[in-house]
């Protein structure tokens, strides 16, 4: 098979050789993995342990003492699924009891000042976005009332 020029052999390329890129085409193509990768990379409690790693190493509990709401269940799932992806690394060190730490690793690192730049966008317009939603919900409840 002959591989067209300036398309990448990769299987997992989502970008059209075309010179125009179909903002849709990541979300259709079912080779691709940028859909499952962005689903990973986005949730709640992923971004949250990245941030939470830019500069220090944790441990497990100090990781559920720093992010309210998240249960141990969904932090462990969070943290299989990131080192799973290459994004954080796990280290036992064999004492008793067990001492597991979590770090970013390079590749994390590389995301993380698109992580940080996100979380200063949100505090930059949180104040907006509560107005937003303030508005919102008024006139959501006025159309209801109507």
């Amino acid at each position: 098979m002959t591989v067209e020029e300036g398309t990448s052999e990769s299987p997992t390329y989502c970008r059209s050789t075309e010179g125009y890129e179909d903002a849709f085409q990541w979300d259709t193509r079912a080779d691709c993995e940028v859909r499952h990768i962005l689903d990973r990379i986005a949730d709640k409690w992923s971004l949250l342990v990245i941030a939470l790693l830019e500069c220090r190493r944790l441990r497990f509990t100090e990781l559920m003492r720093e992010i309210d709401g998240v249960s141990q269940r969904m932090l462990t799932v969070t943290l299989r699924q990131l080192e799973r992806d290459g994004l954080v690394h796990r280290t036992v060190h064999p004492v008793i009891p067990p001492k597991v730490e979590y770090e970013l690793t390079p590749l994390a690192e590389t995301l993380q000042q698109t992580v940080q730049a996100l979380v200063t966008w949100t505090e930059d317009h949180q104040r907006e976005i509560v107005e937003a939603r303030q508005a919102y919900d008024a006139r959501a409840a006025a159309a209801a009332n109507a």
